[in-house]
């Protein structure tokens, strides 16, 4: 959609075309209120669309991990592998964009460089990177958790000669490593989903690794066309069971004993079992009722992994390294990993410990270390996100008074129920912080999201009410909330992005809410029955 006129106005703007993008825009449309959607891609997919590098595949199963509020779309669609690849969920993203002809409403190839909220209209200006100045009544911040890439500044980038990729902006013609040096830093998620397929095609691959990392085998396989006929025939009943679960997911199974109580033998059969039917990072996390809360029964599942680490990498002292010594299992993103660290078994491939050997530069020809020089024709960094907030503090938001967001954000996020911001009126974030956010399913946690933030809108309109803002009070009390939740668990000890602790200067605050994703859902259902309490309607 291009040619706008300046000043367009509409009912809802929406920032971002991926999954909470593309339903927000659905449900608006069924309701008959004008909406425009702004996406900086060229095409719809949010983070599938950007994240193209090899391996990218999500770790929710793909059965549970799309959208549930349309029989004929869950019906008609057929996923081939239990853990559906990038291309794979852009193909389904893309589908149900043309089902619905959700791209007509689309500004593409377009950024949001600011919005600022006028009081006494109570309208939200919006201008955008084309010099357009959009006018919304509200603004949906559908921007994603991971969304902004992080490049470390390492001194000396500009100068290096060869190739450099994130795995956040990867070039969609794809990249053949054939006969290259090849370096990588950063062995989270991303990292770790790549290593084997670049592996492959290197000459010689480094891996720069600072932290070693719990991983757990994904298990992924076709699905047979039996069990996915079943399976979809039961979708509702599957669906309903998942919105009822901490995460989201139709396997979940709640668990009855805690860790400390099974003896050494039990505990490591179930485990075993877990290892090799893939998909641990729900299964053999819920299997006790305390793996996140308690020290000890999280060690006891932590030194299985290390264990089998340990007997599948070769050399000692590399397996030593890829050992996780830093953090309780689980506190960081657990990814699921086909054949990582089976990698490093390969001759050419070499793990190098740059806490012990820091990275100080890159040159012309490579990457140079305190103790040593590396020869590279390439470089990956999979050096994750600013995630949570650095989307939204991207754009230059400015709320009641003039306050902008990254001033009332600067000691970290403060929302109420992860939907909104006291003093930023009429704008809703979708899975915002202080919300389960990616302690959950994504796809069913961004549906219940724009379902309560439609029929807010939808309320407010038919009540001729023109806005709702959070009260600080309640903020306050959400934020203490979350925040004792958070540490009733294991995950505020771990420097992990969930903190923000990978970003230089960010302020370390446990940003996602962890009572589960059916706690949450019901708190959020009882504030809409009550008339939005702890929201000021005017």
């Amino acid at each position: 959609m291009a040619g706008q006129a300046e000043n367009t106005p509409v009912d809802v703007a929406i920032i971002g075309a991926g999954f909470a993008g593309l339903y927000a825009l659905h449900v608006l449309r069924n309701q008959g209120k004008s909406t425009r959607v702004i996406e900086a891609a060229s095409d719809v997919g949010g983070t599938w669309f950007w994240n193209r590098y090899p391996g990218a595949r999500c770790d929710v199963e793909s059965l549970d991990y799309s959208y549930s509020f349309s029989n004929d779309i869950q019906q008609e669609w057929r996923w081939s592998e239990r853990y559906a690849t990038q291309p794979e969920i852009l193909e389904y993203i893309n589908f149900v964009a043309d089902k619905l002809d959700l791209k007509k409403d689309i500004t593409f190839n377009t950024q949001v460089v600011s919005a600022i909220f006028d009081d006494t209209r109570s309208l939200w200006n919006i201008e955008t990177s084309t010099g357009e100045k959009i006018q919304a009544r509200f603004c949906i911040m559908a921007t994603g958790n991971l969304s902004l890439p992080r490049v470390p500044e390492f001194p000396g980038l500009e100068d290096f000669k060869g190739e450099w990729y994130h795995t956040g902006t990867w070039p969609h013609e794809g990249v053949d490593f054939s006969g290259k040096r090849v370096g990588l830093i950063g062995t989270g998620s991303s990292g770790m989903q790549l290593t084997p397929i670049v592996a492959e095609q290197a000459k010689e691959f480094h891996v720069f690794q600072r932290t070693a990392n719990y991983a757990l085998p994904a298990g992924n396989r076709p699905l047979p066309k039996d069990f996915v006929e079943a399976y979809v025939k039961d979708y509702p009943k599957k669906r309903e069971y998942a919105v009822n679960t901490p995460v989201g997911v139709a396997s979940f199974v709640f668990p009855e004993k805690s860790a400390l109580e099974d003896d050494e033998a039990v505990l490591r059969e179930k485990c075993e079992f877990f290892w090799n039917d893939g998909g641990g990072n729900v299964t053999m996390l819920s299997a006790y009722t305390d793996i996140m809360t308690n020290k000890e029964a999280n060690e006891r599942l932590g030194k299985f992994i290390r264990d089998k680490i340990r007997s599948i990498v070769k050399d000692p002292a590399t397996a030593e390294l890829l050992t996780p010594n830093d953090h309780y299992l689980g506190t960081k993103r657990l990814p699921l990993v086909s054949d990582y660290f089976e990698t490093f078994n390969r001759p050419n491939v070499r793990l190098i410990n740059v806490r012990k050997d820091p990275i100080t530069r890159l040159t012309e020809t490579g990457l140079e270390t305190e103790n040593a020089h590396y020869e590279l024709d390439a470089i990956v960094f999979a050096t994750g996100f600013d995630a949570m907030t650095g989307a939204l503090q991207d754009i230059d938001i400015r709320g009641v008074g003039g306050v902008s967001l990254r001033d009332k954000w600067k000691d970290g996020p403060r929302t109420l129920l992860g939907l909104m911001t006291a003093g930023f009126p009429n704008m809703f974030i979708v899975t915002g912080p202080g919300s389960p956010s990616v302690k959950t399913n994504m796809v069913i946690h961004i549906e219940q999201h724009v379902e309560w933030i439609c029929e807010c809108i939808d309320y407010l309109q038919n009540k001729g009410l023109k806005r709702i803002d959070p009260d600080k009070q309640h903020e306050d009390d959400w934020v203490e909330h979350v925040n004792q939740v958070g540490d009733s668990t294991l995950f505020p000890l771990a420097n992990s992005w969930y903190t923000g602790a990978n970003i230089p200067g960010k302020p370390r605050v446990f940003m996602p809410y962890v009572a589960g994703f059916h706690v949450y859902r019901e708190k959020c259902n009882q504030v809409a029955e009550q008339g939005y309490k702890g929201f000021a309607l005017a």
